[in-house]
């Protein structure tokens, strides 16, 4: 019995582990990356413990603001994070990484006043989104319910200003419509229709998409604006590029081209993604720095629907190994140059470690690294 049992306690601190200590904390001083071996899903352990380990707040089930005391709820990073343990449930099938998804789907509610209904449509849909894998990856119906309830919720923002699209937040006065707003109800749209298979669903996916590419996409240049009525002029704000804007597009011409197998949406996420591997969005072949709160999360938020174009995308080889490589280089750099140890933390500049850092700057890196295992599969 007593070897009975301490084999348990042996399978217990292993299935917990990448949620407490790191398993690969890196290379030593001065390896460079011909002389280091990448172990992709150690590595990801490593940046999912890093972020439990530092940012997890156990006492209200959720993750805090930052890793320097600040403890502040904020919701759409939080629903990332339960995408991001997500990706990591779907690699280890780990019953403890379930346990802590459970966990947040619950402190989120609580933190949000005891409902997951938002102000802003686009924090919501990325929760949906986050309940939507996070149902297809456990089969846990509570996610599935949520992700329904918000849904629900979000159509509400559509309406005929500016020739239609979703409101970015509930206060419609202000006729502000953007990209955040749009292209991620798309993918869910696209997503509930995989799940419930109601025609309304379809239609829905293709409505938004239909504005967004008219309305926010750059037909030259497959370069995605931010929204349109931004300072209250009636225009489009050309000005504003973010990554995020150009993952989420991206993401929503995969979707619909996986329903309906027109090759018409994988060509436009194609030259988007072609175009946001360019200046705009890049400094040397790196996902430019877009600072912290927010804005740290944006490239993540690339990575993630760049890594859909190569897994469902039916990419060509060439393609497929231009995309492949850019992630490479991008993880291999953050690893080696960006990653403050023994801690594992990742700042905005993937070429910079940094001591204190944002919740949503360290779940940009923890999507890179997750990436990376992912396609270390294959």
């Amino acid at each position: 019995m007593r070897s009975f049992l301490s084999l348990l306690l042996l399978l217990s601190i292993a299935c917990t582990s990448c949620l407490k200590e790191p398993v690969d904390d890196g290379p030593g001083p001065g390896a460079g990356k011909g002389a280091y071996q990448f172990n992709w899903p150690g590595i990801a352990d490593s940046a999912q413990a890093a972020l439990g380990g530092s940012f997890y707040n156990s006492g209200g089930k959720y993750f805090n603001k930052n890793n320097a005391g600040d403890v502040t709820f904020n919701y759409w990073p939080n629903a990332h994070a339960l995408d991001v343990l997500t990706d990591a449930y779907i690699r280890k099938n780990d019953e403890a990484i379930r346990t802590r998804m459970n966990d947040l789907l619950d402190g989120m509610k609580v933190k949000n006043g005891n409902t997951y209904i938002n102000h802003f449509y686009d924090d919501m849909e990325w929760m949906t989104l986050a309940c939507l894998r996070a149902y297809e990856a456990t089969g846990d119906a509570r996610y599935k319910t949520v992700a329904q309830e918000l849904w629900n919720d979000i159509k509400g923002g559509w309406d005929d200003i500016w020739g239609g699209g979703i409101h970015w937040n509930k206060d419609k006065s202000k006729k502000y419509k953007n990209t955040p707003a749009n292209a991620p109800a798309c993918i869910i749209a696209a997503r509930m229709y995989q799940v419930s298979r109601d025609p309304a669903d379809l239609e829905w996916a293709k409505k938004i998409y239909e504005w967004e590419k008219a309305t926010l996409v750059d037909p030259a240049s497959g370069l995605v604006w931010d929204g349109i009525n931004q300072d209250g002029s009636g225009t489009v704000n050309k000005d504003w590029k973010f990554t995020y804007n150009q993952g989420v597009f991206i993401g929503a011409g995969v979707e619909l081209y996986k329903l309906t197998g027109e090759t018409s949406y994988i060509n436009d996420a194609l030259k988007t993604a072609n175009n946001a591997l360019g200046g705009d969005f890049t400094q040397s072949n790196l996902v430019k720095d877009e600072g912290g709160g927010d804005g740290g999360l944006f490239k993540g938020i690339l990575v993630r629907y760049l890594l859909l174009l190569i897994t469902d995308g039916d990419l060509n080889s060439t393609d497929k190994t231009r995309f492949m490589s850019f992630l490479q280089q991008n993880a291999e750099t953050l690893w080696l140059q960006g990653t403050s140890r023994p801690q594992i933390f990742f700042g905005p500049n993937w070429k910079a470690p940094v001591t204190t850092t944002d919740m949503t700057t360290q779940l940009s890196g923890v999507m890179l690294m997750e990436a990376m295992a992912k396609l270390s599969e294959n």
